[in-house]
């Protein structure tokens, strides 16, 4: 067990010496390294900022946090990342000190091992604190790089080259012409859908003071004197909470709870920028037109939701918490409706002398009065000679109505409201008030058009062998009869999506997803069950039901499972009711999981290319959804890069992709970068399309292919190879943090699907790849890699499929990212843990081979060389990252080699340690799940 640091005076000469380069500490890493100017100062703010609260705190931290920052800074000098295969390391996979960097790495692990617990868990406090001032630091040079391009775009430009959505657009016209490309803009939707999934790793008290020290950073520069000294008085209080704050929730969310994530995203970023992104696409191809002419850009933005619906493995959602998820999302949206109707409203004050009311206005306006006396006289009593600002008044009181559910006045659908803004609208512009009309009338309308009453679509999602067991119930016992609890819940479940359509929107509630969708009669079974939930068929809800295709196998064979869907009757009636559109998904983390991530890769990019043949061939207009997350090791990476590497026709201006975890906040949280986000995912979504881009990637596919199965075929050899020697799964659950991220109160779905989970068939791939990423190892995003391209050989083939293919570039740059990452010292420490020196060398091996590799082929000394920013802010992380990891390791060894031993108090201890540190390497690799 660790001990005790028993040596005061021993301590008191080491932190003596310290004091000799705490003035350049002030600094630490960022001297070395090169980085933009600004974020290099905003770096040292916050570490100057962090250092003066752990001095008020307890000196004696301070200058701990010093000692620690500088041995993992001299430790990470020279390659980062890089040891090599043949180092001789000690029993716990330390590498013996041969170099300044290993000594310095050793001298890092013997003090870690010395702190005693608390003195560890305040200091890993402090360096999961400054990951959220880094970030922030990162989000502010992104936001002020975008600003600085903006004010360099000239309004007289052909393109507005800060905004990829205009660049895509004129692309379009020049490939294909005016006519054809705004048919395709007009087709054009971004659907991202956001879920629970459980990778956001800080708890929202953080997120709080993250938010705030992030509006402080942006004030700075605009301040000086008092007002600049105030500023930093701030910034130190908030600090000096979020290093006090437990980084680790009290409890798990409940779903309905989970829901105000969606919430304050939408509040914070999508409300607003949503149709500020239509806004700016207007500018630039109407010119001086915009607001004084009807809109050019269509309303392309439609959120969805897994929250409170996606029922799959997670007991916690029941049909009871989806209604109430429902309710939760439509009030909200209707009350922010309401409001900003009575805020345009109000500032409509145009007398009907100056912008007479047209007869359909005044008809509108009688409808109203015959609707209800009391509020009309109220607005008439407000505005007698502004009928423009009555009607909207009486609008917003109507929206307060649709909330109250008072159905003398409520609106019975968006649909209704968008009709009464378009009176408003069209009467506005027939009185001369076009500016009134196409502005602030029509940002209310795109933002109706967008959200409409629901906010969200929320999507069911259940495993397809529930429906199975529930049918054999029913038809065993009836359907009156004495059913299983699951059985029950499986019809209440149908019969809430009635109730939701009902009272609220069918747009809200109709999508249903199969999960491990294995043939057309587990989707035949949900329409056997929404039939049977059901006393009058009149009340069946509307359901596009959605088959999720994400094992290897069922990847393979999609198109069969498709073809004999088309037999049934249910679905071809529902072809008929959506003019022949269908949706299917497809799963990027069990396939990466089950198969590696080379092979599930190829298979996915292949499955879209072969839905995509068959959609055309039986004149299907098709919407893939994408289920990616937010870790490479489960599809993630630059969601526009990954659109424009897509196969011809699998797009088709839809882009649907699942959203969760940290992504969100990272995507969403900021309204410059949400901003930037959409408008650049839907440029790719608008431009994969493009004839020079469809060409590429279908030539390129042909092109390497050979290249492609080989790599393919290697690769899944060594990644099976792999996960069946023995007790594979007993030791990753031993060599990395998988237990206790399973017990992280991160999300309210488990960590293994409620079927049962007996081996790693069954986990969830959120933890499988999130435990990975702890141990600083991300194997789930590169195994097998390395060995593939070994047996090709070609290195000059690789690079040129680098540059040409986009699906390949993809993947290597997402690779390279990972690798990143990693760090093979403390991967060999991880490995240690498990006493599998087999096991260890074969993963170890890999990494290294993977490495090599990668950055021969994108030509890099060092991971993400040729990445200005993010690489080098990666680098500057290194040091930072590396301590907690050191701590993390530490705790796992004492609970792995002497748990039996430990008191229960003890435990507990090393537990909070653990979880503490796993949110600060969350928010130091930022993408871990």
């Amino acid at each position: 067990m660790a001990k005790e640091m028993e040596q005061p005076e021993e301590r008191a000469q080491l932190l003596s010496e310290l004091k000799e380069t705490v003035g350049a500490l002030t600094c630490g890493p960022l001297s070395e390294i090169e980085i933009p100017e600004s974020l290099r100062d905003n770096l040292a703010l916050f570490q100057r900022l962090e250092r003066r609260v752990l001095m008020e705190y307890d000196p004696q931290i301070c200058e701990l946090f010093d000692v620690l920052l500088r041995h993992a800074i001299h430790a990470n000098e020279g390659n980062p990342g890089a040891a090599a295969a043949s180092e001789e390391t000690d029993e716990q996979g330390v590498p013996l000190a041969t170099n300044d960097s290993n000594s310095a790495f050793r001298a890092a692990v013997e003090l870690v091992d010395e702190l005693p617990l608390q003195t560890l868990e305040t200091l890993v406090r402090a360096f999961t604190s400054f990951f959220h001032l880094a970030n922030l630091c990162e989000e502010n040079y992104r936001v002020e790089t975008l600003h600085d391009r903006e004010r360099l775009v000239s309004i007289e430009a052909d393109v507005d080259p800060s905004n990829e959505l205009t660049i895509a657009f004129k692309q379009l016209i020049d490939e294909v012409g005016v006519d054809d490309a705004t048919d395709l803009l007009n087709k054009l939707e971004f659907h991202p859908v956001f879920t629970a999934h459980p990778t956001e790793a800080r708890r929202r008290a953080v997120e709080g003071k993250i938010r705030r020290i992030g509006k402080l950073l942006s004030e700075r520069p605009h301040l000086g004197g008092l007002d600049l000294a105030e500023n930093e008085r701030h910034m130190l209080q908030e600090i000096d909470a979020l290093v006090r704050t437990s980084p680790v929730a009290i409890k798990k969310p409940t779903p309905v709870e989970e829901a105000d994530t969606v919430i304050d995203i939408f509040d914070h970023t999508l409300f607003d920028i949503v149709p500020r992104i239509y806004r700016r696409f207007d500018d630039w191809v109407l010119g001086e037109g915009a607001g004084i002419v009807p809109p050019v850009c269509p309303a392309f933005f439609h959120p969805g939701s897994w929250i409170g619906s996606d029922r799959d493995g997670n007991p916690n959602v029941t049909a009871k918490v989806s209604r109430e998820v429902a309710a939760k999302f439509y009030k909200h949206m209707v009350a922010t409706l309401a409001d900003k109707c009575r805020r345009v409203g109000r500032n409509l004050t145009l007398e009907a002398g100056y912008a007479a009311p047209s007869d359909e206005l005044l008809n509108l306006w009688n409808h109203q009065v015959e609707m209800s006396e009391i509020i009309t006289s109220r607005a008439r009593d407000i505005s007698a000679s502004e009928p423009h600002r009555a009607v909207m008044l009486v609008m917003a009181d109507r929206l307060d109505g649709t909330v109250a559910r008072d159905a003398d006045v409520m609106y019975a659908s968006a649909e209704d409201f968008l009709a009464d803004l378009r009176v408003v609208q069209r009467s506005l512009a027939a009185a001369g008030a076009e500016r009134a009309a196409y502005g602030p009338v029509q940002t209310l309308i795109w933002q109706t058009e967008s959200f409409g009453f629901h906010m969200v679509e929320m999507e069911f999602r259940q495993h397809s062998l529930v429906h199975t067991r529930a049918l054999e119930d029913i038809r065993e016992h009836g359907i009156h009869g004495d059913l299983q609890p699951m059985t029950r819940e499986v019809l209440d479940t149908f019969r809430a999506i009635g109730s939701i359509q009902k009272r609220y929107a069918v747009k809200m509630a109709h999508r249903y997803i199969i999960s491990f969708t294995k043939s057309a009669q587990h989707v035949a079974d949900v329409y056997e069950l929404a039939n049977l939930a059901f006393a009058h068929a009149s009340d069946v809800p509307q359901l596009d039901v959605i088959p999720l295709f994400e094992q290897l196998e069922d990847l393979e064979h999609c198109v069969d499972v498709l073809n004999d869907m088309l037999e049934l009757p249910a679905v071809q009636a529902r072809l008929a009711q959506t003019g022949r559109k269908m949706e299917v998904m497809l799963g990027y983390s069990d396939s990466a999981k089950d198969a590696g991530p080379t092979t599930a890769t190829l298979a996915l990019h292949y499955a879209q290319k072969r839905i995509a043949v068959w959609a055309d061939e039986h004149d299907i207009d098709l919407v893939l959804m994408h289920g990616r997350g937010g870790a490479v090791g489960r599809g993630g990476g630059p969601a526009n890069r990954a659109v424009l590497a897509q196969p011809a026709g699998s797009v088709r201006c839809f882009f649907k992709v699942t959203e969760q975890g940290e992504v969100i906040f990272a995507r969403y949280g900021n309204p410059v970068l949400a901003q930037r986000h959409v408008e650049g995912v839907a440029a790719a979504t608008l431009l994969n399309s493009a004839p020079s881009v469809e060409r590429a990637n279908t030539e390129m596919t042909e092109k390497y292919l050979a290249m492609a199965d080989e790599l393919d075929r290697v690769s899944h050899e060594r990644y099976l190879d792999l996960l069946h020697m023995p007790d594979f799964t007993p030791w990753f659950s031993t060599v990395t943090p998988l237990t206790e991220v399973g017990l992280l109160p991160i999300g309210s779905r488990p960590a293994k699907r409620g079927l049962g989970a007996k081996s790693l068939d069954d986990l969830r791939t959120i933890p499988w790849v999130f435990s990975w990423s702890q141990a600083r190892i991300n194997l789930a995003a590169w195994y097998g890699l390395g060995s593939a391209c070994e047996a090709f050989g070609d290195l000059e083939t690789l690079r040129r499929a680098y540059r040409e293919w986009p699906l390949f570039s993809t993947f290597i740059d997402n690779v390279e990212m990972s690798i990143a990452k990693t760090d093979g010292r403390l991967a060999k420490m991880y490995l240690a843990l498990g006493d599998r020196a087999d096991l260890a060398h074969t993963v170890y091996d890999e990494m290294q081979l993977t490495r090599r590799w990668v950055l021969a082929i994108v030509g890099d000394e060092w991971p993400l060389e040729h990445r200005r920013v993010l690489g080098r802010a990666v680098r500057v992380r290194d040091p930072y990252v590396d301590v907690l990891s050191l701590a993390q390791v530490r705790a796992l060894r004492i609970v792995r080699d002497e748990g039996r031993d430990l008191s229960e108090e003890a435990k507990a201890k090393y537990l909070s340690l653990i979880l503490a540190t796993v949110t600060g390497v969350s928010a130091g690799l930022q993408n871990t799940g």
